[in-house]
């Protein structure tokens, strides 16, 4: 990944999170793998998949909002 896009989607993720759910943290690791949590949600099913949805959407549009 370049430099700079792992801070660039954290902030993208929190800032898009943040307009659904209030006192948004989002981490963003690298590694071999992959893996979504979604913590401290009252219903975690619904946290995850607007989470799952958001970073699909996020992705696809990347090129809009990453700007290198």
């Amino acid at each position: 990944m370049p430099k700079g896009s792992i801070h660039a989607l954290k902030e993208e993720m929190t800032r898009r999170i943040s307009e659904q759910y209030d006192d948004v943290e989002v981490i963003v690791k690298t590694a071999s793998n992959d893996g979504l949590s979604v913590l401290w949600a009252t219903n975690k099913e619904i946290a995850k998949e607007f989470v799952e949805e958001t970073l699909q959407n996020t992705w696809e549009t990347a090129d809009d909002w990453f700007v290198r």
